[in-house]
């Protein structure tokens, strides 16, 4: 496994601009929330909280740079923002201590993102100190049997809806949109043609103007009463009771359920083989940097111990095995999130 394969998984905080986060985004035509998904909120900017300064081995992180890191490190409070910053960049700042040390000198390579010249050093240092991962065919398929679980591809419900939206928030708006929506689906009964052709003229979420379509959604992407009267629909039918979310009343169509199946092990050997050297080389990575932290003089900042880098805590903690290794120093790293993904998916 090369280097740059590698340091998706565990990376060094950037100097660059930060990268802008993107919501996500329904796979159905609805993206404004008419039948219930969600497609994600606002972000927020965590305010930075005033602590003690940072020194690693008499230099200075300095605080305006400690800030502009937190946004890299999503947490349930400023302060919590504030340490696993201000950890990524004390872990920095010592291996580039380090390699200056070691007068480890590198050119900055091309690739999908910028590489700054101290990017490049801190990658030389550690592909020279870090020794070479190797993971076995057995090792692959091991992992592949213990967890199949994780290679297994999600139920589809490839759906529709008809959206009945109340005149005004009042009771008996609520139940003048709840009488049409229940004549709407006596009517159209399990006729696919009637279906469509009523949500293009009465829907009022934009999937209307696709006959209702939602897609094939996931458990989970729609509001769960719509979801529910999904799961209970026999393929090609029509819920003769529409259901009710905060938008309005739904009528209901599952066009077809699409089974999940386990994918063959040559499909996601690939997939397994990366992130299992990447875990090994995060695991061994933590560990070297934990070493050079027992001699350097740290202040302002607690560097986690040696007992939990390479922690085991990894071993199942996503459904992905795809997804960044998540280890106890990984926030010592601001890993990056990439969004690869599942093979399952």
């Amino acid at each position: 496994m090369s280097q740059d394969k590698a340091i998706q998984f565990i990376e060094l905080p950037p100097n660059g601009a930060a990268a802008t986060p993107s919501n996500p985004v329904m796979p159905s035509a609805c993206e404004t929330g008419g039948c219930g998904c969600s497609t994600g909120g606002a972000s927020t900017v965590v305010p930075m909280p005033a602590f003690a300064p940072v020194f690693v081995n008499g230099v200075e992180i300095a605080e305006e740079n400690i800030s502009r890191e937190m946004q890299h490190h999503p947490a349930e409070n400023g302060e919590a923002a504030w340490h696993q910053a201000a950890r990524a960049l004390a872990v920095r700042e010592l291996l580039l201590q380090t390699a200056t040390a070691l007068d480890i000198e590198a050119e900055s390579e091309a690739g999908e993102r910028s590489e700054t010249e101290e990017d490049a050093k801190v990658r030389a240092l550690l592909d020279r100190e870090l020794p070479a991962v190797s993971i076995s065919e057995q090792e692959c398929r091991r992992y592949y049997d213990g967890h199949t679980h994780r290679f297994h591809t999600p139920e589809l419900f490839e759906a529709a809806h008809i959206l009945i939206e109340p005149e005004e928030d009042t009771d008996e708006a609520w139940q003048a949109a709840r009488q049409q929506a229940q004549a709407l689906a006596t009517e159209i009964g399990d006729d696919q043609d009637q279906f469509a052709t009523a949500a293009r003229e009465l829907s009022g979420c934009p999937t209307g103007q696709q006959d209702g379509s939602l897609g094939q959604v996931r458990r989970g992407e729609l509001d769960r009463v719509v979801q529910q009267a999904l799961e209970a629909l026999t393929e090609g039918s029509t819920a003769r009771e529409p259901v009710r979310s905060r938008y309005g009343w739904h009528v209901v169509r599952l066009h077809r359920r699409i089974e999940g199946k386990t994918l063959p092990f040559d499909l996601v050997r690939e997939k397994i083989l990366d992130m299992l050297e990447a875990r090994a080389w995060v695991t061994s990575a933590s560990q070297y940097i934990a070493e050079l932290s027992r001699t350097a003089q740290i202040e302002g900042v607690q560097l986690a111990p040696l007992d939990t880098f390479g922690s085991e805590e990894q071993t199942d903690t996503t459904h992905d095995p795809d997804a960044p290794i998540t280890l106890s120093a990984a926030s010592e790293y601001s890993p990056k999130a990439h969004d690869s993904e599942s093979p399952a998916s």
